[in-house]
């Protein structure tokens, strides 16, 4: 299954209002044959989302991964990610 890339509203990197960088990371979705969509990562370990579509699993991930990297950043551990600078090109999901 292909990588997706979760990111921020903006397609361009840029310090949000909290001195922080956007980050990218990436996930793998799959569904699941109770008709749910699970999404994991191999960058962040400890992510894991589950959602009745993939816009929605998307969307819980990214919380998930906010979550998992402020806490990270609490401990001093934070994961090595790559910066929304570092990419130019971005997996979108539509509804159609």
């Amino acid at each position: 299954m292909p990588a997706l890339i979760v990111a921020g509203a903006g397609l361009l990197s840029k310090v949000l209002a909290s001195g922080r960088m956007e980050l990218v990371i990436r996930i793998q979705v799959e569904h699941l044959p109770e008709g749910v969509y699970l999404a994991t990562s191999y960058e962040l370990p400890g992510l894991v989302a589950q959602g009745r579509t993939v816009a929605e699993t998307l969307e819980i991930a990214r919380d998930v991964a906010r979550r998992i990297i402020e806490a990270r950043r609490e401990r001093d551990t934070l994961p090595n990610l790559s910066t929304t600078a570092d990419h130019r090109d971005y997996t979108i999901v539509v509804a159609a």
